[in-house]
């Protein structure tokens, strides 16, 4: 998924963050402050979306539960709403969204 920035001098604050950490100067965590910082939040989905996108997809919770490396009885959390996709799943779930299951599949 191609990093989405703030703006492009936010861009290029974040390259040379990274080109930083590429060579040792900078540590992790501080590469983590400027990746909040620059890069595009990904939006929450709402469990319908989620819903739908799974079905767009034509899979069974548990098929899509297994690409996203989460249980199925978590996927059936986000689509009942009871809990919130966030993290590596939130983005996960965008990837998909934008080019499809076959992205990560």
């Amino acid at each position: 998924m191609k990093k989405q920035y703030r703006s492009d001098t936010f861009a290029a604050i974040h390259e040379t963050a990274c080109d930083l950490h590429d060579a040792g100067a900078m540590d992790m965590l501080t590469l983590r402050k400027f990746d909040k910082m620059c890069l595009t939040p990904v939006p929450p989905m709402k469990p319908e979306e989620i819903r739908a996108l799974r079905k767009r997809e034509h899979v069974s919770q548990a098929v899509f539960a297994i690409h996203l490396n989460v249980s199925k009885g978590v996927v059936s959390q986000w689509e009942r709403g009871e809990k919130q996709p966030a993290g590596a799943s939130l983005k996960l779930l965008a990837l998909v969204q934008e080019k499809g299951l076959g992205a990560i599949a």
